[in-house]
């Protein structure tokens, strides 16, 4: 089964075609990174505007390099929720267009769904049930995938999410947009141990995070050194912060893996590219005798090949929609609002 896919929910434009859920036949992501860099973040108009002039030649790039004619397209499929609604709408609005005009089924897609998908392409062997920790910049999620349709939350973010706090802790710190990227890099050479940072707990809630603690604390650490002159210790502050953003996430979905018992715990999303995260989960996952999915660093940022290879699945299980479908700014990835 052929599926052309659209991702347009922040400020990466997206096209790819897909086959069978698990085959990447193109993948084309036009990046707004210039046009937010000079503001330090995502603006939402600019970035809706941009998917606009940029979604019809990325979704004719997309079955060009796929090799494939428009005729041969059997579905298509575009993320619905969640994500800035002006840019989920472009994306949308394109995917209802062209499912009409080919007169082929449309398949809504939850976004976090498909970064859980992304761990398919690269682990042929990877099948539900499975334990899943989604960490990206508006998303911090641990999920037991008990079906690729079937989902439960068992744990999220009271707040800020890791990568919004990657995010702004770079921009307070002049460091560079965006900020998951540079704080990464920058935290190779420094000391994790140097800047005490706060690790959030719920109460009554083991698995739900919280990061806008750690947020202020970098903050104030940032304000503070300014006012007194104090010269800062960059490296240092971004290997501290790495590692608190790691022993909050890694710690809870280590957990929740061997509770659920799968043996199996995917990781995705944007920030599951840090590379501290990945390596703490590897190593704490496989002292519980757990194998670990990460999903591979080109598919963990927003990228419209999950999103197709989710579609097959939602396709499988009789998830369509037809003209009326609409935006969504927020929903659950457990969401019984995905059966249009």
């Amino acid at each position: 089964m052929i599926i052309l896919s659209i991702e347009s929910s922040c400020d990466e434009t997206a096209a790819a075609v897909t086959e069978n859920g698990r085959r990447v036949l193109s993948s084309e992501i036009s990046s707004q990174i210039d046009i937010h860099r000079v503001y330090g973040g995502v603006v939402p108009e600019l970035a809706s505007r941009s998917h606009v002039q940029a979604v019809q030649k990325l979704a004719d790039l997309a079955l060009r390099d796929a090799g494939v004619r428009r005729e041969d397209v059997d579905a298509v499929a575009v993320t619905c929720a969640p994500g800035l609604i002006g840019a989920v709408l472009v994306g949308v609005s394109f995917a209802k267009s062209a499912a009409l005009a080919l007169d082929r089924p449309l398949i809504p897609v939850h976004h976090i769904r498909g970064h859980v998908a992304a761990n398919y392409i690269a682990w042929p062997e990877l099948e539900p049930p499975f334990a899943c920790l989604v960490a990206s910049g508006g998303s911090s999620l641990i999920l037991d995938v008990r079906g690729y349709t079937d989902y439960r939350v068992l744990g999220s973010t009271r707040d800020d999410a890791a990568g919004e706090c990657f995010d702004k802790a770079a921009r307070v710190l002049g460091i560079g947009y965006p900020g998951g990227a540079q704080i990464d890099a920058l935290a190779k050479t420094g000391d994790p141990e140097k800047y005490p940072l706060p690790r959030a707990k719920v109460d009554g809630s083991p698995y739900d995070m919280s990061f806008s603690g750690l947020k202020t604390a970098v903050v104030n650490l940032a304000h503070r050194a300014r006012q007194t002159g104090e010269a800062l210790d960059l490296p240092s502050l971004a290997a501290s912060l790495c590692r608190a953003v790691s022993d909050t996430l890694v710690s809870r979905a280590a957990e929740a893996a061997e509770e659920l018992g799968y043996g199996k715990l995917a990781i995705a999303g944007g920030v599951a590219a840090n590379s501290v995260i990945r390596a703490e989960l590897d190593r704490e996952a496989a002292k519980r005798g757990i194998r670990t999915f990460p999903a591979p660093l080109a598919y963990c940022g927003d990228n419209a090949a999950m999103i197709g290879c989710q579609g097959y699945y939602e396709y499988l299980a009789g998830v369509r929609a037809d003209s009326s479908l609409n935006a969504y700014a927020t929903m659950s990835p457990d969401s019984r609002f995905l059966r249009f």
